[in-house]
């Protein structure tokens, strides 16, 4: 009988145990789940209903500090040996005398290397039964490189460019000036324009009668103006004369550095 006793205390002491077990896991379950919920909206918060969005401006005015330059050589001949033969010491020629005036070799890349062959093509005397397909005459190849130069300091770029087109390449091309630290210059115009916005927003707020509270959107575009305005577009090494030994002038100009933004503010 006591056997009995303990075999039952046993048991609803194991139910009891298990139940709690139970209980405490639903309980953890529950207190995950609204952890999880409560991580989700973090940082969102509640929308706030009565808003403001005002529109800022900045410009920044910056002179160029380096000019970029393309220059190829296209060479055809009637192997591929001789066409690369004489594409390469035109081109080695001209990288030399770039390097000569104080370009960088890491500022030196070639942007394009092509060869393939040429072909002539006769077309055959159709008769009244057939028409024979065209002739294909393979007459010789052609070799073409081009490379960008990047000039650090402007002010050698058009001598650079005159000692360039001496040298016999088939094109001199994409002069431009741009800012190298652009991201410098841009955070500058972004400044300009926030500060815009804000001194807006001040005279809305009181124009309104409102209370400016905490942002809660910004959005920011704008025009980077990678190009300097007044710079040269193209020069063609084949109408530059060889014997030429005065440098073109190349101004740099300016270019315009463009950031609009918008920020929206709660108010009350």
């Amino acid at each position: 009988m006591d056997q009995f006793i303990n075999e039952q205390q046993k048991r609803q002491l194991f139910n009891a145990v298990f139940a709690v077990a139970v209980l405490l896991a639903v309980f953890l379950g529950i207190k995950a789940v609204n952890a999880f919920k409560e991580y989700s909206y973090i940082g969102r918060g509640t929308y706030a209903s009565n808003v403001i969005s005002v529109s800022g401006k900045g410009e920044v005015m910056a002179v160029p500090d380096v000019a970029t330059f393309s220059f190829s050589v296209v060479e055809n001949a009637k192997t591929i040996q001789q066409a690369q033969d004489t594409a390469s010491k035109k081109m080695n020629a001209a990288i030399d005398a770039v390097k000569a005036g104080g370009v960088d070799e890491k500022d030196i890349k070639t942007t394009g290397y092509n060869s393939y062959p040429k072909y002539e093509y006769t077309n055959s005397i159709c008769t009244d039964r057939m028409c024979p397909p065209s002739k294909q005459t393979l007459v010789g190849y052609e070799v073409s490189q081009t490379v960008t130069v990047k000039v650090r300091k402007t002010a050698d770029a058009g001598t650079l460019l005159s000692k360039v087109g001496t040298l016999g390449v088939s094109n001199i091309s994409g002069i431009d000036f741009v800012i190298d630290d652009m991201d410098k210059v841009q955070a500058e115009a972004r400044d300009k324009a926030i500060k815009d916005a804000k001194a807006k927003a001040e005279v809305l707020a009181k124009s309104l009668g409102v209370s400016l509270k905490k942002i809660i959107n910004f959005n920011e575009g704008g025009d980077y103006g990678m190009r300097a305005m007044g710079g040269s577009e193209m020069i063609s090494a084949k109408a530059m004369s060889y014997d030429a030994v005065t440098p073109p002038q190349l101004p740099t100009g300016e270019n315009k550095v463009t950031s609009q933004v918008t920020i929206t503010y709660e108010i009350q």
